[in-house]
């Protein structure tokens, strides 16, 4: 009441013998009881007109767009049951094979793409501006942590040469998309973990060739030079693409947006379970050979691929989280670095090693990644969905 007790005009009390005469019947309308009402009802009038109109309530999603959002978050769901299919129907993935690789570079394209479409230049611009230290932070963390731990953990683990290509390969590439589903699971910072994947995606231009062939050119020959025309071509290309179609047809990329992120997915799993199939038929003796000759399935050659991978993401969840934490970062800062190190974009592992590589085992450690690192991921995320950061309600770094 005090604001609005000092919106009121002063009153100045009326002598006794004015006050008698004001307040007689015959002058009701002139009495101090009806003009102090009356001047209280024009101010109330006045404030309602000058106060702001009440801000419009948010438009409400449509149930449709939840659907597509929540079916594209079951992509691990969807790798897990096509890696099932690869392996007890290794043909069922054979028409997409048989195009490769120029099937797998379309797939990436496409992925791409829909990334493109749903990438606000503007907003990315603007967290450009807003958190360069985290973002230059989760970048260099990106590029630092994984590709070492792919030469540690294939050295370590002795695996054979076109393994080792493979492993160092996938720690080189860029951070994948479903981190960004991870982390808003995770309760992370979502916003970081999509500026880092635009980032790293983009750097991985002349980061993902250069790194590998420092890493793997001990091995077998790389050529840096093709690796990052074949980079630029079927990831930069589509991501501005899709871009420049938003900024020129913003009412159509409205309306196909909500499907991106569903189609992105769909394809990624088609992707890696194809690939994975691809191996399976090559690895099923070496499989039967582990699982009835050796104790279990986990001891031969594919068990030490898939231990590899596992090593692999783990690092990256792990030593992503501790730097963080070192760095002085907050806690949903560490959640959406973590997350975004540890998760690689197998997919494009998967298109440069079936195009730049004459063995088909460098191409098993990224297609056995899409199936290991999202259930690690999505079990991650869960994990952390229960534990409320602390710094949930503060501002971002």
């Amino acid at each position: 009441m005090a604001p609005l007790l000092l919106l009121l005009p002063p009153l100045r009390l009326l002598p006794a013998t004015r006050l008698r005469a004001t307040s007689s019947p015959a002058s009701p309308r002139r009495g101090l009881s009806y003009s102090y009402p009356r001047r209280v009802a024009a101010v109330l009038r006045q404030c309602r007109a000058a106060a702001p109109p009440p801000p419009a309530a948010p438009d409400a999603v449509p149930r449709w767009h939840a659907a597509l959002a929540a079916a594209a978050g079951l992509y691990p769901a969807y790798v897990t049951a096509g890696a099932a299919v690869a392996v007890a129907r290794p043909d069922a993935f054979r028409w997409f094979v048989a195009l490769a690789p120029g099937s797998y570079t379309f797939a990436l394209g496409i992925i791409m793409l829909a990334m493109g479409l749903t990438l606000e230049l503007r907003e990315f611009l603007a967290l450009l501006r807003e958190r360069p230290l985290s973002i230059l932070f989760g970048c260099a963390a990106q590029y630092t942590i994984m590709p070492a731990f792919g030469a540690i953990v294939s050295r370590v683990l002795g695996l054979s040469p076109p393994i080792s290509v493979g492993l160092i390969l996938l720690g080189c590439c860029p951070g994948g998309t479903a981190s960004n589903v991870v982390t808003l699971v995770a309760k992370g910072d979502v916003p970081l973990s999509i500026v880092m994947t635009v980032c790293s995606t983009l750097g991985a231009v002349f980061l993902t060739p250069l790194l590998t062939k420092i890493l793997a050119g001990a091995y077998v020959p790389v050529d840096a030079v093709k690796l990052s025309l074949s980079t630029l071509q079927v990831v930069v290309a589509p991501i501005l693409l899709g871009s420049s179609i938003q900024s020129a047809f913003p009412s159509v990329v409205k309306f196909v947006t909500p499907f991106a992120p569903l189609l992105a997915v769909l394809t990624s799993s088609l992707l890696a379970c194809s690939v994975f199939s691809e191996n399976f038929v090559r690895l099923r003796s070496t499989i039967a050979d582990a699982s009835y000759g050796n104790g279990g399935l986990f001891s031969g050659d594919i068990g030490v691929v898939m231990l590899s991978v596992f090593l692999l993401h783990c690092a990256g969840f792990v030593v992503g989280y501790t730097t963080a934490a070192i760095g002085g970062f907050k806690e949903r800062q560490r959640r959406a670095i973590s997350i975004e190190v540890g998760m690689q974009n197998s997919s494009l592992g998967v298109v440069l090693a079936t195009a730049h590589f004459s063995s088909s085992l460098v191409a098993l450690p990224a297609a056995l990644s899409a199936v290991i690192m999202n259930i690690m991921g999505s079990t991650l995320g869960l994990v952390w969905q229960f534990m409320t950061p602390p710094d949930s309600k503060n501002k971002n770094r």
